[in-house]
């Protein structure tokens, strides 16, 4: 590719890679604000800001780790190059505004991951697939939702038993100024795994292009530039998505709120320093359906956590099949 055509080709992805990632701020938002707003801890507006600040100053926690998998541990990095990346995009940005205008809380981070691995096998067959990171995602599919939603279970179990002897009233206003902190460690926990997804794809593409010297790496300009897009993202809330997340599956209290979002920040944690890119909307609503459960399994709605889960199940083969079509359109109107 000539070196004139591909300056601009390249800064046309990163530009559409980070509205990406503020597609995902947007649609993800209800992820780290539905349960404060629900529970009338936080008026809406408050919370976004709330969450936004959170999600922004994430990088100054966490390493790199999730958009060294997302860059390097999904496709092999030999057989990305610009129109991988565009497939890409494309399969996730296309899921993202279909479920988002829906209202349904899929996973933006499995769109981005179907995207690339439909793109990637489009291009290279399933032998493109890198199986070690794909396995490692796909299991995290699993994994995170169960380990949100046993990890708040058990925590509103504990709760309700060292506060047996409190007041309802007591309980109540005590978990409403603790519900800062935990909507706080979620949108942290968001900020840092979701944002670093952006991260590998600019950074994979700029290693692509050989602009990043001979070691994949997350430039300083990048990792700032994606934190600052998915919080100004989140700023615009997804608020559809917050009528789901914070009361169609359950009813929820301060306390359970606490609950919930501490168990999702746990599992959040653990999974960006292990590096491994989970989905937080995956991780939440697990966390919701636990506190839910665990007052009564009548508690939970389990008809709308059934759409949900089918929406995570159909969510990376529907990314991939655009991503894969978005890839093949591109090598026809931009060899």
């Amino acid at each position: 590719m000539d070196g004139s055509v591909a300056l601009p080709i390249i800064v046309t992805l990163v530009i559409v890679a980070l509205i990406f990632d503020f597609l995902n701020g947007l649609h993800d938002a209800a992820n780290s604000i539905a349960t404060v707003v629900s529970t009338r801890v936080l008026p809406p507006k408050y919370a976004v800001l709330w969450a936004a600040f959170f999600n922004t100053i994430a990088i100054l926690f966490f390493s790199t780790s999730v958009a060294k998998t997302i860059g390097t541990g999904i496709v092999a990095p030999a057989l990305i190059d610009t129109h991988v990346i565009f497939g890409a995009l494309m399969g996730a940005i296309s899921w993202n505004i279909i479920t988002w205008v829906v209202g349904i809380p899929s996973s933006s981070s499995h769109a981005l991951i179907g995207g690339i691995a439909g793109a990637g096998i489009t291009k290279g067959g399933f032998a493109a697939l890198v199986p070690v990171g794909f396995i490692k995602t796909g299991a995290a599919i699993v994994l995170s939702p169960l380990i949100g939603l046993l990890l708040a279970m058990l925590l509103i179990l504990s709760v309700s038993w060292i506060c047996r002897r409190t007041s309802p009233f007591a309980i109540d206003r005590r978990f409403r100024v603790l519900q800062f902190f935990s909507a706080a460690m979620y949108s942290l926990g968001h900020g840092g795994n979701d944002a670093q997804k952006t991260m590998g794809i600019i950074a994979v593409l700029l290693f692509s292009q050989g602009l990043l010297g001979p070691t994949f790496h997350v430039p300083l300009w990048v990792a700032i530039t994606c934190q600052l897009a998915m919080g100004l993202g989140t700023l615009f809330g997804g608020w559809r998505i917050v009528k789901t997340m914070g009361s169609k599956i359950t009813d929820l209290k301060p306390v359970q709120g606490f609950c919930a979002e501490t168990g999702g920040a746990i599992t959040l944690f653990a999974a960006t320093w292990a590096g491994i890119p989970v989905s937080t909307t995956h991780t939440i609503t697990g966390a919701i359906v636990g506190v839910g459960a665990a007052r009564k399994l009548s508690a939970v709605r389990w008809n709308v956590a059934a759409n949900i889960v089918i929406a995570w199940v159909i969510t990376i083969p529907a990314a991939g099949t655009i991503g894969g079509l978005s890839y093949w359109l591109s090598t026809k109107l931009w060899e």
